[in-house]
């Protein structure tokens, strides 16, 4: 019996060492970077700035970057403090995507852009943290928009030298790069935005590839499947924790068609309210880190609800933040 306790104490010796020095490992090494290697079509890739382009760019801009990038003293998209991350994040800046050439995205390529947004790795070879979403379903075309509304000459990207200091991201960050949070592939095929006729795929691409809905209206950020959304822990049942720029916590909305915990007893007439207004067919309005996505379309928001009535439904309870 005593060879048995020796035996169990050097092993769980072992155990204890080794996890220590895979945390060593994990915090020095911080995130880590990643083979950068476009295919030679998107090193000579050139986008074609036109105005259709840039319209629909800045569109998607409106949706998915400048709540997170934009200055709130000057409107500029130089970055800010992220105070609406969860608290485990801790303290994280968003970077500056303005025309700026050192401290901006100004000397970047259209390749690179394209690159980067499709997995988060700069040139360089480092990678984005897993709190900067990457865009592995959208539609070439809409990410070569993105790219026009960035070349364009909106004021919000006027080169602007500010800039935060590094992150120094902390260990569940640095963790959640190493075993949660990887570079998606790129796509095998092109990708095209699905016609208005197909209401369901036309929903699915704006829910899932387009604006991300999930990855809040999910349970978890960590058990999220990028490449398959639908793989992902509780998808469209809410009650992922989420902040509030004030650090009130507020959790996201059950919108599977559940009709006793979610949304199966709304209208679209009222879904298209909630999307585009922020008003709550319960009462009152909805809470940040939920916005007013006003420029989505009618025949978009309408495709998005078609769609989540073919999400199997999920009874969760998700309490209702009321404000403090």
């Amino acid at each position: 019996m005593k060879k048995l306790f020796k035996f169990l104490a050097y092993a769980l010796g072992a155990l204890i060492l080794l996890v220590a020095a895979g945390a060593a490992f994990i915090y020095f090494r911080g995130i880590p970077n990643y083979p950068y290697a476009p295919t030679p079509e998107i090193q000579a890739l050139k986008v074609n700035p036109d105005s259709v382009r840039v319209e629909r760019g800045a569109k998607i801009a409106s949706l998915l970057c400048n709540e997170c990038h934009k200055n709130p003293e000057t409107g500029r998209l130089t970055g800010r403090i992220m105070l609406d991350l969860p608290k485990e994040f801790g303290t994280v800046a968003s970077l500056n995507i303005t025309r700026d050439p050192k401290h901006g995205i100004g000397a970047w390529t259209d390749g690179e852009l394209y690159y980067f947004l499709r997995t988060g790795i700069r040139k360089d070879g480092s990678w984005a943290p897993p709190t900067m979403p990457k865009f592995p379903l959208m539609a070439d075309e809409d990410i070569y928009s993105v790219i026009a509304w960035l070349r364009s000459p909106s004021p919000q990207l006027e080169a602007d030298s500010k800039e935060y200091p590094p992150n120094n991201y902390n260990m569940f960050i640095k963790f959640l790069g190493h075993v949660a949070f990887f570079p998606p592939e790129l796509p095998a095929q092109p990708i095209v935005i699905p016609d208005t006729l197909d209401q369901i795929a036309l929903g699915r691409y704006v829910a899932d590839a387009l604006c991300s809905c999930y990855a809040c209206h999910s349970a978890d950020f960590t058990k999220q499947d990028a490449l398959n959304p639908e793989k992902s822990f509780m998808y469209y049942g809410g009650g992922n924790p989420m902040l509030d720029t004030e650090g009130n916590t507020v959790p996201t909305a059950n919108i599977t068609f559940d009709k006793e915990t979610g949304i199966g007893d709304w209208t679209i007439e009222q879904f298209r309210d909630a999307v585009k207004n922020n008003k709550n067919p319960r009462g009152g309005l909805l809470h940040y880190p939920m916005f007013p996505h006003t420029t989505l379309s009618d025949t978009e928001v309408d495709a998005v609800y078609a769609f989540l009535k073919t999400v199997p439904p999920l009874k969760n309870a998700v309490a209702r933040y009321t404000g403090k």
